[in-house]
C-alpha cells in the first residue's frame, strides 16, 4: 500500500467519522466548556440566582435589569486575581463584562445550589 493510499483511507475514516458525530449530535445541547472561565460562569448559570438588597438596588439605579445579568453571566470573564475560589462554604468571583457599551462587574458567591450576586456595579 502506498503512502497516497494510506493518506486516502485515513482522510476517508475521518471524514466518515464526522458525519456520523454530525449525525449523533446534531440539535442537542452539547457545550464543550473546558477553560476555567466557561466551567466557573456555567455552573453558576445552572444554579438558582438571587440578588442581595444592595445589589439589586444598584441594578434598578443603573436602569438595568437582570438580562445584563445573564448577558454577563453568559459572555463575561471572571478576574481570577480579584475572586476567592477557595473561600468557604462559597466560593466567591469577580466577574466582569460589558453590556450596551456599558462596563459592568458583578461579585457571586457560589455556593452549593445557590449563586448570590453581592455587589453590582457600572464601570465608565
Amino acid at each position: 500500500m502506498t503512502l497516497f493510499q494510506r493518506i486516502g483511507y485515513y482522510l476517508g475514516g475521518f471524514s466518515l467519522g464526522l458525519v456520523i458525530l454530525a449525525f449523533f449530535f446534531n440539535g442537542k445541547k452539547t457545550s464543550c466548556s473546558y477553560g476555567p472561565d466557561a466551567r466557573v460562569l456555567k455552573n453558576i448559570r445552572l444554579k438558582k440566582i438571587v440578588y442581595t438588597d444592595n445589589a439589586s438596588f444598584d441594578l434598578h439605579a443603573n436602569n438595568l435589569d437582570t438580562t445584563a445579568v445573564n448577558y454577563v453571566l453568559k459572555k463575561g470573564n471572571i478576574n481570577f486575581s480579584k475572586s476567592d475560589a477557595r473561600k468557604t462554604p462559597c466560593a466567591m468571583y469577580v466577574v466582569e463584562g460589558d453590556y450596551n457599551e456599558k462596563d459592568i462587574v458583578l461579585t457571586i458567591e457560589n455556593c452549593d445550589s445557590i449563586a448570590t450576586i453581592t455587589k453590582f456595579r457600572l464601570e465608565k
